[in-house]
């Protein structure tokens, strides 16, 4: 018996043993401009079996729900009232398989319709690679069937396709902040501005009274400040648990620096739109 699972079923097998595993994809967010029309993603199998890969598309970005979680929301049949490119942006091709320690590229060709308006629109690429079987163990086997599972690992990464002039910026408010047990808990509701997403990171830095940094040591690194990459599509409150560590402040009253820029180490400078950086502080008590 074999069966395909999802997200879910891999983490619950994380601890198995497979006889083969999925692909690198690279880059892991692919942007086109309206004058060239096209992009490209690379794939690579690093195993030693052969892999089949799907590729489809769906229209979607991340947002939060009520406890600050961020997810990825996904419109199955988006309309004029959000910046989709899912009806004229095709993936080439579709199904392919790809030899182990070999590359394989994945194009993608952009057809807008005629009078696009200014600005960028979405969608998501998703890859299924059929990842291996994960035998089944403590059944019976009497009639010599093999029963296994059949993984499937599933990469989506953003697509965004910019169109004439495009910009971006980010409003910040209602910034709150509380020591949870040995973390810091921060949550405040980030607004797009513009007509693209914003992508960037936020950071947060821990200062005394005296506006002093409060370093922490963890392992044999010390932590000065936590930063966490963010994609700003419309408006969010994203819950992050900090890794500058509670444990080892002194008890008293600190405030919590939090700034929003437009900069990712991990993208191309020349793809991350430029957008003043936003700040506030609020005070945090330690316990």
């Amino acid at each position: 018996m074999m069966r395909a699972l999802g997200l879910a079923g891999l983490l619950a097998l994380a601890g198995a043993s497979l006889t083969a595993q999925g692909v690198m994809v690279a880059p892991h967010a692919v942007f086109i401009d309206h004058s060239r029309g096209s992009g490209s993603v690379l794939l690579y199998n690093p195993g030693t079996e052969p892999v089949e890969v799907s590729i489809s598309t769906i229209f979607g970005y991340p947002t939060t729900d009520s406890s600050g979680n961020i997810k990825l929301n996904t419109i199955e049949n988006p309309d004029s009232t959000v910046p989709s490119a899912l009806a004229w942006i095709q993936a080439f091709p579709r199904r392919l398989t790809v030899a182990p320690k070999e590359r394989q590229t994945v194009r993608l060709l952009a057809r807008p319709p005629i009078g696009l308006a200014d600005g960028e629109y979405w969608l998501r690429l998703v890859i299924a690679a059929q990842a291996g079987t994960v035998p089944i163990t403590g059944v019976s086997d009497t009639t010599a069937i093999q029963v296994g599972l059949k993984l499937e690992v599933r990469t989506i990464i953003g697509v965004n396709y910019r169109k004439g002039a495009v910009m971006t910026g980010v409003a910040l408010s209602n910034l709150r902040a509380q020591v949870v047990g040995d973390s810091v808990i921060t949550r405040a509701r980030l607004e797009r501005r513009g007509n693209a997403a914003f992508i960037g990171m936020i950071r947060e830095t821990i200062v005394d009274s005296t506006g002093a940094v409060r370093a922490q040591r963890i392992g044999d690194s010390l932590i000065t400040a936590y930063q966490s990459p963010i994609g700003v599509y419309f408006t969010m409150e994203p819950r992050l648990a900090s890794a500058i560590p509670a444990p080892g402040l002194p008890r008293g009253r600190y405030w919590l620096r939090y700034e929003v820029v437009a900069e990712r180490e991990d993208l191309d400078p020349k793809v991350v739109l430029k957008a003043p950086a936003v700040r506030d502080s609020v005070q945090l008590v330690v316990p």
